[in-house]
């Protein structure tokens, strides 16, 4: 019998659930052509940063000269990857995951009380999310990953002003997808397609994410 793909989607909807960071431009949609007021179609501007809901980031983000969108292939963003929960209720550390078969080039996806309590939907800004510790993100520098995720807006903590981990894993090569949901997600490994916009010189984008599972 022919194996089923299970597919799971992990991106987060723009609108109501999606949470702005503090001081930055908000998200938001608005009609500027309505059939029912007389227009000829539906028409929506949208207003938003590069790093609203799900997103990734790529070294150039905190890294002079380093890589941005332009310079990877499709390809780069379809790759192994690994789902891992935390249960720290506080943060990633390395306690959690040393055991796993980490292996270089795929991608570690953190499942955490941010999605399992519903902060990652939830529309309200908390500084509370659980965030990625250095010797978590060192760990996987070590382990030569290729992206990084976490189901939240950042993967530092927040009173973080030097977006310590951003640094150590961008400016490793490591990429980043943030404002994932892993809700009720199964541990264990799938493809990951996470497809930003193509975007031009651009530092990150709004991406969706894709879990694919062979049952």
């Amino acid at each position: 019998m022919k194996d089923l793909e299970v597919i799971y989607d992990i991106s987060i909807p723009l609108g109501a659930g999606s949470v702005d960071w503090p001081g930055l431009p908000p998200y938001s949609r608005e009609l500027v052509s309505e059939m029912k007021r007389g227009g000829p179609a539906d028409i929506s501007k949208l207003t938003m940063i590069c790093h609203v809901g799900t997103h990734v980031d790529t070294p150039s983000h905190f890294v002079v000269n380093g890589k941005n969108l332009d310079e990877y292939p499709v390809s780069d963003w379809v790759l192994p990857a690994q789902v891992v929960s935390i249960r720290d209720s506080q943060a990633v550390r390395p306690s959690e995951f040393r055991q796993l078969d980490i292996r270089p080039g795929e991608a570690i996806l953190f499942q955490t009380d941010n999605s399992r309590i519903g902060r990652c939907v939830s529309g309200v800004f908390a500084e509370d999310y659980v965030y990625i510790t250095p010797e978590a993100a060192d760990f996987l520098i070590q382990r030569e990953i290729a992206m990084v995720g976490i189901d939240y807006g950042s993967v530092d903590r927040f009173d973080d002003g030097n977006m310590t981990i951003h640094h150590r894993l961008l400016g490793s090569g490591i990429r980043i997808v943030e404002g994932i949901n892993l809700k009720d997600i199964p541990t264990g490994r799938y493809t990951l397609f996470c497809l930003p916009l193509r975007i031009s010189g651009a530092e990150g984008a709004p991406a969706r994410a894709v879990l694919v599972r062979q049952q």
